[in-house]
């Protein structure tokens, strides 16, 4: 592993980090864990309180943030490895695609309780957004830890209307099926900015190869296709055990 003795620039730097697509990884791996048991519970298999047991509201908070505060460093990493835009805009449309697909099938299933801003919706808005918070790092930990105070602690019936809603600051959480508001959710983002630009000054996300977690890593590779497709597969895969006990 590099350190911070040893200056880095652009030209030298991998693609990706290794390292992040491991951590990414991990998230993806308490992901399917924390979905598989959210299944069980839908088909009446098992009982889980997922709405009010602090353990499964911690989990998916400690999964959201994971997976929010990865694409803040990863937005980092992306504009300091000079990606071209023409990558971003394709990576930026195939999330815009899928969270429109999510929206649309979670309608079929859910009707009133449809996802109309979960994680794909926030982070398809936040990847552009933060676009103009890349050359900053203190103000970008200051400013994000401003959202999430705010995020946690602002409420007001003005944010209750449906077309607001997206923003967070309710009064009540909306009836739906995944929700992830812009605050606090946003500010987590910002801190994983800041992270990701200490990280590169110091030369602590770059290796050629980490001798741990290949399975890991290529799940944070792949991670938006493993999103798209491990629910459709626990599920029905569930449904299919299952089917000859009902």
């Amino acid at each position: 592993m590099l350190n911070s003795q040893f200056p880095i620039s652009n030209y030298q730097l991998p693609k990706r980090s290794l390292y992040v697509d491991a951590w990414r990884g991990i998230a993806c791996v308490l992901m399917i864990f924390y979905h598989l048991c959210y299944d069980l519970n839908y088909l009446q298999i098992v009982s889980f309180d997922f709405y009010h047991h602090p353990f499964w509201l911690n989990l998916r908070t400690l999964i959201v943030a994971l997976f929010v505060g990865i694409v803040g460093i990863s937005l980092q990493l992306a504009s300091i490895s000079g990606r071209h835009i023409p990558a971003i805009i394709k990576r930026l449309s195939i999330l815009i695609l899928c969270a429109v697909l999510i929206s649309i099938v979670s309608f079929i299933l859910f009707q009133e309780r449809f996802i109309f801003f979960g994680i794909l919706h926030f982070i398809a808005l936040a990847s552009v957004l933060g676009m103009f918070f890349l050359r900053w790092l203190w103000f970008n930990f200051i400013c994000g830890i401003s959202l999430i105070v705010i995020g946690l602690t602002i409420q007001h019936s003005f944010f209750d209307q449906k077309i607001l809603q997206w923003i967070g600051l309710m009064t009540h959480k909306p009836a739906t099926e995944d929700y992830v508001p812009f605050l606090p959710w946003f500010g987590v983002l910002l801190l994983g900015m800041a992270l990701g630009k200490y990280l590169h000054l110091g030369g602590y996300l770059y290796a050629k190869k980490i001798r741990w977690g290949r399975q890991l890593i290529w799940m944070g590779q792949h991670s938006l296709l493993i999103y798209m497709l491990h629910q459709p597969i626990l599920l029905g895969g569930l449904w299919i055990l299952w089917y000859p006990y009902y």
